[in-house]
């Protein structure tokens, strides 16, 4: 990339136009993406040029005093910038939204967690597809509703769908078990055993169909459509299929009468409330399809803490209509946040067809107080959930400032774990707290190159020695080149000794380095032969086995990927035209390499993207091969 011009001179020529804004960073990273009716005028909004500039120079601009800390962040880490004009400002909410999705600027206004909300798939590639939890929605193969707010939500939707409509829980392609009698979800009628043939499969599919219109909100014509099953059933005579008919049209009934009634007119509605305090934001979207109220999903947002309500709102649907699987034909808005009609022009060309965006009257209007209000109760909650922990936080780093004997709080803590089994995938872990919560973004993890067999010891003497060597290293990442306050090692006196030897083997003598032991929560500091023993309520003690576990759970999945990603390598791997794309392929068909291993040709042949040449060899290679570079054929199968 050539030269930018410089920050002034791109600022002093921001045009006066609508259209949007990009933030980047030096090495041309977008960090923001802003929409303006005059770019110019919310563009210098972040600065203040000088009063007298000088003549003939370009104004010498300098970020404004007394924004937000976020925002400081922001002016620090940028380079330069770049306008792109638009006619409109709604082309420029349109061509915003694009660039967002594009880029994931990291200052932008950002659902948390957005890449992995839950969803409810169903698998209609399967002869007797499923209805599952899942956080992925790539398949083109397969139906997804969501996002959720939450796994509750969803599991809560999975029972009450298992208790009305008893689709099979069991998973794989193919329903039913090895023994081929059916399991306890049939005999407590939450299952029809179609693996043992009990209901067809266009039955089955009948049964899928109703489960999609239930997930779908299509209430009425679901009610409709299982009444006319019924009395088909029993003018038929079929008694004992109208009676699970009736109990299933019963349960539906009671379901929207659940639901508030008054909104029965109001069709398939959103309905969006908004709240914003400080850095936190909540939005509430309330759900009515076919005129019931079907849910309320509440969001949590990061912001600056000086967006106003329309910008987090148009920020929020931006991504959640995005994510979601179907729009309105109608979203309300609060009345704070005026018009919107560039957002609807952007869910129009999303949902292929009109989209309403506009503030309510009489019921809707109701709704939307009703959301508002319920946002604004929840980023209350938040907040004094956040407070709570960071005066905790703040207590135990006291604690353990005084019973350390420490000059200041440990603001970084690391934490050291080992994870093996046997003399195999040895590894170990370091967690880091900054501040007493998690940092997620300095974990690290080490794999041993310690050749001598099964040695806790000589593996943290190792992992604490290639640590510390890299505090000296100025092209270390930022995690290992940040300095501990405190080091805490997960065991006893051995491992803390192993330890001090690892980080004075790499020329660092200054670490406050302690260990945890597990049976009593014991605390062992070098130079002190008995232990120090924190009260049992103590937050600082708290704080320790906090990062102790974490530093063990993470140590235990990487483990537990290593050791699978071993013991999972087939004679599938050896065969010419198995590469990562095609063996991820099988695995996603049939479950698991065990399935692979038993499969039949015929079922090798049906799975998608696979030429049948390659399937059969792949049958006889798994049939006639009984080894390949050592590793049995039982190991297909095993997954660490």
């Amino acid at each position: 990339m050539s030269e930018p011009v410089e920050l002034r001179e791109q600022l002093a020529a921001v045009p006066s136009d609508p259209g949007v804004y990009i933030y980047r960073d030096a090495d041309d990273r977008v960090l923001y993406v802003g929409k303006a009716k005059s770019l110019r005028r919310r563009v210098l909004s972040y600065f203040v040029a000088p009063l007298t500039p000088t003549k003939g120079a370009p104004d010498d601009f300098r970020a404004r005093a007394g924004q937000h800390p976020k925002i400081d962040d922001l002016i620090s880490r940028l380079h330069h910038l770049e306008t792109i004009v638009t006619a409109t400002e709604e082309e420029a909410l349109i061509l915003e939204a694009n660039l967002v999705r594009r880029h994931r600027p990291p200052f932008n206004v950002r659902l948390r967690d957005d890449k992995s909300y839950p969803y409810i798939g169903i698998s209609l590639d399967e002869q007797f597809p499923r209805v599952y939890f899942t956080r992925e929605r790539h398949r083109r193969d397969r139906l997804y509703f969501g996002p959720f707010s939450s796994p509750s939500k969803v599991r809560e939707t999975l029972t009450l769908i298992g208790r009305i409509f008893p689709s099979r829980p069991c998973e794989g392609p193919e329903p039913g078990r090895s023994s081929g009698v059916p399991c306890l979800d049939f005999h407590i009628k939450r299952c029809l055993a179609p693996c043992v043939g009990y209901i067809s499969q266009e039955d089955y599919r009948g049964l899928i169909d109703q489960i999609v219109a239930f997930l779908s909100g299509r209430y009425r014509g679901l009610e409709d459509e299982i009444e006319a099953a019924m009395r088909a059933a029993s003018d038929a005579r079929q008694y004992e299929q109208a009676v699970v008919l009736r109990n299933r049209l019963g349960a539906v009934r009671h379901l929207m009468e659940r639901q508030v009634a008054a909104v029965a007119h109001l069709g398939n509605v959103d309905v969006l409330g908004v709240a914003i305090q400080g850095e936190i934001a909540n939005v509430q979207v309330m759900q009515v399809r076919d005129g019931v109220l079907v849910d309320r999903h509440a969001f949590f947002l990061d912001v600056a803490g000086d967006e106003d309500p329309a910008t987090v709102l148009e920020g929020f649907a931006i991504e959640y209509y995005e994510l979601a699987m179907g729009i309105p034909s109608l979203v309300i808005v609060p009345r704070n946040v005026g018009t919107l009609t560039g957002l609807g022009q952007l869910l129009s060309t999303r949902r292929g067809a009109h989209v309403d965006v506009r503030t309510g009257r009489g019921d809707r209007e109701r709704l939307a107080q009703l959301a508002a209000r319920n946002a604004e109760l929840a980023v209350d909650q938040e907040q004094r959930r956040h407070e709570r922990n960071r005066t905790r936080r703040r207590e135990a780093l006291s604690e353990l400032q005084e019973a350390l004997g420490l000059d200041a709080p440990p603001m970084r803590i690391e934490c050291y774990d080992i994870s093996n089994l046997g003399e195999s995938y040895t590894v170990a872990s370091m967690v880091v707290f900054e501040a007493g919560a998690p940092h997620t973004a300095h974990y690290r993890h080490f794999t041993m190159r310690y050749e001598g067999g099964q040695n806790d010891f000589a593996h943290m003497q190792e992992t604490l020695m290639r640590r510390c060597a890299r505090l000296a290293d100025a092209d270390a990442d930022v995690s290992f080149g940040s300095r501990p306050a405190l080091i805490v090692i997960d065991g006893g006196k051995g491992q803390l000794s192993a330890a001090l030897k690892g980080i004075d083997a790499a020329g660092i003598h200054d670490l406050t380095v302690v260990s945890l032991a597990k049976q009593r929560e014991e605390v062992f500091v070098p130079g002190r032969s008995d232990p120090i023993l924190l009260p049992e309520t103590s937050a600082g003690l708290r704080l320790l086995t906090q990062i102790r576990d974490e530093a063990h759970r993470f140590a235990l999945r990487h483990h537990r990927a290593s050791r699978s990603r071993g013991m999972t390598r087939s004679a599938i791997d050896a065969i010419p035209g198995i590469g990562p794309v095609r063996r991820k392929a099988l695995l996603e068909h049939f479950g698991t390499p065990d399935r692979i291993a038993q499969a039949a040709r015929e079922d090798l042949e049906g799975v998608p993207g696979l030429p049948p040449k390659l399937a059969r060899e792949i049958f006889e290679y798994l049939h006639q091969a009984p080894e390949v570079d050592d590793v049995p054929r039982a190991h297909v199968g095993q997954q660490g």
